[in-house]
């Protein structure tokens, strides 16, 4: 009997609520974006739902902006290996910035591996300065979503 290909879909993508490892729940997206402004402690990444999988390979990693390590040197890929939970799961991969943001700024590339193959690929852009519109005109004046 054949096996079923995995199916893996883009759930969200962009700024999301503070991350608790210790939390079962993912965080919720505030805003879709690749834009991300140089704020402290700001939470970026995306969610993909992957079906028909369950006990596969999954390798994540995190590509940072050429930022230095504690020896000055360009701190390597973040990276690891999960295993697929169930046959209908969803996964969090992300980042947040920390101190000093001047040297955060860049691209930050995301990948997703499955059993090997890229399933999921993103890349945001982290900015001193976003264009001022919509949702940035607002938050520039310290307000804020109710969630």
């Amino acid at each position: 009997m054949a096996k079923h290909k995995p199916i893996v879909e883009l759930v969200s993508y962009g700024i999301y609520t503070k991350w608790d490892a210790d939390n079962k729940s993912l965080p919720k997206i505030r805003e879709f974006t690749t834009q991300i402004p140089a704020q402290l402690d700001i939470e970026f990444g995306f969610v993909v739902n992957i079906k028909r999988a369950k006990n596969a390979r999954m390798r994540y990693c995190i590509y940072h902006p050429g930022i230095p390590d504690e020896s000055g040197q360009p701190m390597a890929p973040f990276d690891g290996l999960e295993y697929v939970r169930s046959n209908d799961w969803d996964f969090y991969l992300g980042d947040t910035l920390w101190e000093p943001l001047n040297n955060k700024l860049g691209n930050w590339r995301m990948t997703l591996e499955l059993d090997g193959n890229v399933v999921a690929d993103k890349t945001f852009c982290v900015e001193a300065e976003l264009p001022y519109e919509g949702a940035q005109f607002w938050a520039r004046r310290k307000f804020r979503a109710p969630f």
